[in-house]
């Protein structure tokens, strides 16, 4: 479905982010990109995104390169979950979710009975119906996750790109969120590509991992084949156990010290 391939990246010559980065996403996967700051990861996505063009290498949807795709178009295939999320007005957790349907709409149209009930349908799917006319910046760090991801869902997309969607929020938030993409992939078939630190939600949720180090994959897929004590070593230079949880059967790293 989402192919990359020999991705090359720089802000300028002196600065490659990317290099010889490929992976593939099939329909239906939920896919982790893990790595530490500075290895390109939030780029990746943002060229999945259609957001940047690599410098070199291509990346294609269903066959068709994303260059070939009008902004409307990606927009109706692609949806992106940012880190954080600022707004310049107020606005109630309908109306954002309503930002979502933009890109099915044409020039000066305005929202219409279809576009409320999918607003509405995307609060359900998140469990945030509750929320609807509250206004967003009154609510926790974990109810504008949820609102934001149903604001991507409202886009009626293939493919749900999220950056970080649980690096500011508390333990029992990270669960909730780490809990709705799985129900969002499973129940709903919605693609996922997220970019993390959380190497719970990595290996509690995501099936398969792509291991970014220095903008170059260190290791990719199955999530079981890939999350070991030696690949955390080579992507951390931290020592950690890595075993599976006698109850859950997810895989736990444990962090030990410094590699030396």
């Amino acid at each position: 479905m989402l192919h990359a391939a020999d991705l090359g990246f720089a802000y300028d010559a002196a600065r490659p982010v990317l290099s010889g980065v490929s992976l593939d996403v099939a329909r239906g996967a939920l896919v982790g990109v893990l790595g530490p700051n500075g290895s390109g990861k939030s780029t990746l996505l943002a060229l999945l995104a259609g957001m940047r063009r690599p410098t070199r290498g291509h990346i294609t949807l269903d066959g068709r390169p994303l260059e070939a795709l009008s902004r409307r178009q990606l927009a109706t295939r692609v949806a992106v979950v940012p880190q954080e999320t600022h707004l310049a007005f107020d606005y109630t957790v309908l109306e954002m979710v309503l930002m979502g349907r933009h890109p099915h709409l044409g020039l000066f149209e305005v929202e219409g009975p279809a576009d409320m009930a999918a607003a509405r349908d995307a609060l359900a799917a998140v469990g945030a119906s509750h929320l609807e006319a509250r206004d967003f910046m009154t609510l926790s760090g974990g109810e504008k996750q949820r609102v934001v991801i149903a604001s991507a869902l409202a886009q009626a997309t293939d493919v749900l790109l999220l950056d970080e969607p649980t690096s500011s929020l508390d333990l029992g938030a990270q669960l909730e969120i780490a809990q709705l993409l799985r129900v969002l992939n499973e129940t709903r078939g919605v693609t996922i590509v997220v970019s993390t630190h959380d190497l719970a939600l990595a290996s509690g949720v995501c099936r398969e991992l792509v291991l970014l180090r220095r903008g170059a994959v260190l290791a990719a897929g199955p999530t079981g084949d890939v999350l070991t004590g030696p690949n955390v070593r080579a992507l951390y230079d931290v020592d950690a156990d890595v075993h599976r949880h006698p109850e859950t059967g997810h895989l736990v790293v444990v962090p030990l010290h410094r590699a030396s």
